[in-house]
């Protein structure tokens, strides 16, 4: 599991690795069970410190997507498919609201973003 932080990101570290622990969970590349890097171990990979580490994996508990065991590690919880698509759904909503921001600053129309839309999506929906 790669998670890559970035310095010059708005995004504060803990959300960072928040996000991309979600990330590898909801593309399938951390299955129900994998065990993560303990708290101490994720942090001297990414040189931050061990509070910051802690700080994610407790909302990422919070959030349904891992467990931890005392003594035994922080491991991928077995996720509702029903729930891992209602969070990609409100993260694409977030991307699009954040497209659609940028394209009224640019003047730009909805049906001109509909074009980009359907460009950028593949086309039609058939194909």
């Amino acid at each position: 599991m790669d998670i890559i932080l970035s310095n010059s990101s708005d995004e504060p570290i803990y959300q960072q690795i928040i996000s991309q622990i979600k990330s590898h969970i909801m593309s399938g590349e951390l299955a129900a069970g994998d065990a993560l890097p303990s708290m101490r171990a994720l942090a001297q990979q990414l040189r931050i410190s061990v509070i910051t580490t802690k700080r994610a994996y407790e909302e990422l508990e919070r959030d349904g997507f891992i467990e931890n065991f005392t003594g035994r590690g922080c491991f991928v919880k077995s996720q509702n498919t029903d729930f891992l698509r209602e969070e990609s759904v409100r993260q694409t909503e977030e991307l699009l609201a954040k497209a659609c921001e940028k394209a009224k600053v640019c003047g730009l129309t909805l049906e001109e973003m509909k074009e980009i839309l359907e460009l950028v999506y593949g086309g039609d929906e058939n194909g």
